[in-house]
């Protein structure tokens, strides 16, 4: 992990990095039906995703009524999470295996550990007999009571970027007995203790895109936006994005979205909320042009058109995705600088530079950095 990257604040990551790890499968490649593993990036991610706030407080189970409801988004430090990065970075995966963690993983604050105190699958309508012992202190997890998930995207071919890597997630391992794959749509499962939740219509993962918005509007637990970047108040996903936080909001949900550098002529919402200063908004996001070492001496960032000058840049943004054969992405993105530069340096230099437009004169963006 990055020097810079220390977690000292309360997070149920450590919990769900092992949870995943039992649980999850690895969706394709070599390793294909392995344990699913975060790498440092993920693992920093989820930690600020569910990091907890200091002063959260539970409200056992057995206590919750209507006047005293179960604590739930209120626990965590932030109520919108985003994640900018390259592409094949490795986004999809991680969005996959988040939505798993929101259907049937630890994600509702559950209390802080005592000596002693742990985790069991079988509690939490799991039957592998798994079992975590937490650290006294440390913040305990328990399943969502009612998950309600949508994957977004602004077309079905987007949208698969999560939901293919999410199917393979469930057929390779135990969740097949947590979670269903069916038309459409995944049932959520709590096997032994709603014996016939699969005949009704009751906690599930469903596909929210441009032209298949018929559950939007719908109270929901989570929402994971893929490739935010794209949308727009033109194409109708501005409106979609901002309907699915507000069904958040009513349920005690949140909403997270999944992005390549976003294009700033765009007006994009995950330029929007890159660009909120709200601070319960947290993003996960390397900019290269604010490393001091992708800069030469008079301050001005690396050049994405100078061979070694953009190998640096890759090297630094795909730190910590040592899946991503370096050689080809290279090969890719010096390809794609013929045709269209801008694009190949937000895709893979994970830039945010302008199109084809007029928003900013060329050279204005980078020039900003040259001082900070």
């Amino acid at each position: 992990m990055a020097d810079d990257w220390i977690i000292d604040f309360p997070t149920l990551a450590d919990l769900q990095d092992a949870w995943v790890r039992r649980h999850v499968r690895q969706p394709d490649g070599i390793l294909r039906g392995k344990p699913f593993c975060w790498s440092d990036w993920q693992f920093w991610y989820a930690a600020h995703r569910w990091r907890v706030r200091e002063d959260a407080e539970f409200i056992p189970p057995e206590e919750v009524t209507v006047d005293n409801p179960l604590v739930l988004n209120q626990a965590f430090q932030y109520r919108l999470t985003g994640c900018i990065g390259p592409q094949k970075t490795g986004k999809g995966p991680t969005e996959a295996s988040c939505a798993i963690l929101e259907a049937c993983g630890p994600v509702v604050f559950a209390g802080w550990a005592k000596p002693g105190d742990v985790y069991r699958c079988s509690d939490n309508g799991c039957p592998c007999g798994w079992v975590y012992r937490y650290n006294p202190g440390e913040p305990k997890g328990m399943r969502h009571p009612s998950p309600l998930i949508q994957l977004t995207a602004n077309s079905e071919d987007q949208v698969r970027n999560a939901y293919r890597p999410l199917v393979a997630m469930i057929r390779l391992g135990p969740l097949k007995q947590l979670l269903k794959v069916r038309e459409g749509f995944i049932r959520i499962l709590r096997p032994g203790i709603n014996l016939d939740d699969d005949d009704l219509d009751l906690d599930r993962i469903d596909v929210v895109t441009a032209s298949a918005t018929s559950r939007l509007g719908n109270p929901i637990s989570d929402a994971e936006q893929d490739e935010a970047g794209l949308y727009t108040k033109s194409n109708g996903m501005l409106d979609v994005a901002d309907t699915q936080r507000r069904g958040a909001a009513g349920m005690g949900g949140r909403t997270h979205f999944w992005t390549n550098a976003y294009d700033p002529g765009e007006n994009s919402y995950a330029q929007q909320q890159f660009e909120s200063a709200s601070k319960d908004v947290w993003i996960f996001y390397r900019n290269p042009d604010l490393n001091p070492d992708l800069r030469h001496k008079d301050g001005t960032p690396y050049s994405f058109n100078n061979r070694r000058e953009r190998r640096k840049i890759l090297e630094w943004v795909y730190a910590g995705s040592p899946w991503v054969p370096l050689d080809s992405v290279e090969a890719e993105a010096e390809a794609l600088m013929e045709k269209d530069p801008a694009q190949a340096e937000r895709f893979f230099g994970n830039r945010l530079v302008q199109g084809g437009g007029a928003w900013l004169e060329d050279g204005l963006w980078e020039s900003c950095y040259a001082d900070a």
